[in-house]
């Protein structure tokens, strides 16, 4: 996961039809508190759900959306992903559990108006359900990184440019409440404001 926000720019010409999404079914069971396991999921093909762009400067990469999807849906499985100290790269998938994606869904930025939400607790990546239009081909893929993450290893200033847009993004725990009731967030992350809170 990039620390850059994203970037507006023209959508990329039209890429012609996706035909065949990889079944992407898990080889063993999706555990419901993933607390420090791992699934062991079929690899997905995400070169049919996703193209990265490499732009110029330091963190500046953007995952561009190659199909079309409704909002609830499954973009991706996070497939290939190892155990990991808190860094950049990462992402907090339990309370004591940080991983590495190890793919390209690393290269989903962060927005304030999040396309896609990181479900940690089912391991899946889906369309946010609060897009009401769904997920276009060639929209940007993005998540709001509280959404996963309660103490970032390297804040940073989202550029995001959207009239939402909360400024400094720095994990959960310093994000205000009555922003927080506004986005999807994980269990994990729903927990330790509760215990915050008390």
């Amino acid at each position: 996961m990039s620390p850059s926000a994203t970037t507006k720019s023209a959508p990329p010409p039209t890429l012609g039809k996706t035909t065949e999404i990889i079944s992407t079914k898990p080889s063993t069971t999706t555990p419901n508190d993933p607390t420090n396991s791992i699934p062991a999921w079929v690899k997905p093909d995400l070169t049919r759900l996703l193209r990265v762009e490499h732009l110029e400067g330091n963190f500046a990469a953007r995952s561009i959306s190659l199909v079309d999807l409704q909002p609830g849906a499954v973009f991706a499985r996070i497939s290939n992903p190892t155990p990991a100290k808190c860094a950049y790269t990462s992402v907090q998938a339990a309370r004591d559990l940080h991983i590495e994606l190890n793919c390209d869904l690393v290269y989903i930025n962060h927005s304030c108006q999040p396309t896609l939400i990181f479900d940690m607790a089912r391991w899946e990546v889906r369309v946010n359900p609060n897009l009401g239009k769904g997920l276009s081909k060639g929209d940007e893929l993005t998540f709001f990184y509280p959404s996963t993450e309660w103490d970032m290893s390297q804040p940073f200033d989202c550029l995001c440019k959207e009239g939402e847009c909360r400024g400094t993004i720095s994990g959960a725990k310093d994000t205000a409440p009555e922003i927080l009731k506004q986005y999807w967030l994980n269990t994990h992350i729903e927990a330790l404001l509760k215990e915050k809170k008390a």
